[in-house]
């Protein structure tokens, strides 16, 4: 399994040979650090743990500065469940990914704070005349009187957003090894400077 951590910078548009225009989200990808390497003997289950970004130490407790001391601080610390040989302070980069195979992007999506029916579940509302008043964006109906409560799971108005979000299969579109720099094609989740965990689909 390949894998990288990245900042989303933004999305931008590629031009294919010819002529269609591809929508890309261009990712600062990597370098990753190998900070430690889990084994079956030692931990119970096979990983390896990365760094990527920088941090101060001033931010930086002292547990983690001396787990890291050989290495630097690093702004990111992940694990990645995996069968492949690592081997501590190893650098990953996006080499290791080709133009046009699927990848997986997860990361956590834009808050939009409380938002109602029609914007977080898509409800069409009620109609804006015969016989309704201030109903136009409202859900209608919770239950019945004879049910009793409101079934769990109900959509309603509530919090949205800063969840978790996985992208399956978005096609690398170019790399730029120079800069670190991938370009997939599509929007992935999270806001522009959020960090993004690109993996290849199973």
């Amino acid at each position: 399994m390949k894998f990288i951590i990245a900042k989303k910078i933004g999305m931008s548009q590629v031009f294919a040979q010819d002529g269609t225009v591809i929508p890309v989200t261009v990712l600062q990808a990597g370098p990753l650090t190998v900070t430690q390497v889990k084994t079956v003997e030692n931990d119970g289950y096979q990983a390896v743990q990365v760094g990527f970004g920088s941090k101060k130490a001033k931010h930086t407790t002292k547990p983690m500065q001396g787990h890291l001391k050989d290495l630097g601080l690093f702004s990111v610390i992940k694990e990645f469940r995996t069968t492949d040989t690592y081997e501590r302070g190893q650098k990953l980069t996006v080499e290791q990914f080709t133009a046009g195979e699927s990848v997986d992007a997860t990361g956590v999506s834009i808050g939009r704070g409380f938002a109602g029916v029609v914007k977080r579940h898509g409800f069409h509302g009620s109609p804006a005349t015969h016989g309704h008043k201030d109903q136009l964006r409202m859900p209608g109906s919770l239950a019945s009187k004879r049910q009793g409560p409101v079934a769990k799971g109900k959509r309603m108005g509530g919090h949205m957003g800063v969840d978790r979000v996985t992208i399956k299969n978005l096609t690398v579109v170019e790399i730029d090894t120079a800069n670190n720099i991938l370009k997939v094609k599509g929007a992935v989740p999270g806001a522009t400077g959020a960090i993004v965990t690109v993996k290849t689909s199973k």
